[in-house]
């Protein structure tokens, strides 16, 4: 397989890793807060955006690829956050079967 080359000085946009964590609440039940595990550094490329329909009405569904160093506790249902802005993560792929970058297919969330 021929190694796919990636310039790591691409990796320009600071984004926070988190998790979800479930907390219990006084009722009874559970919240979810997002806890913070590390600041990474990545290349952050849009991908689609497609329009979804949804019961209240259509709103567009925007999908990015962000590349980043390859770190064995990125998995599918993390987000990366910048700013403001919020990315879900799908799906976690290395990039080039070298184990040095990770693709992750994410989703952006609108609040």
């Amino acid at each position: 397989m021929k190694t796919v080359f990636f310039d790591p000085g691409k990796l320009r946009h600071e984004m926070a890793l988190q998790q979800a964590v479930r907390v219990a609440d006084t009722l009874g039940g559970q919240t979810e807060t997002w806890q913070t595990l590390a600041t990474v550094w990545a290349h952050l490329v849009p991908a689609t955006a497609s329009p979804v329909r949804r019961a209240d009405g259509e709103e567009a569904e925007i999908t990015h690829h962000v590349v980043l160093r390859a770190d064995a506790g990125v998995q599918r249902g993390m987000r990366l956050v910048t700013g403001e802005r919020v990315f879900a993560i799908r799906a976690v792929r290395d990039l080039d079967e070298t184990g040095r970058y990770l693709l992750c297919l994410t989703r952006e969330e609108t609040p």
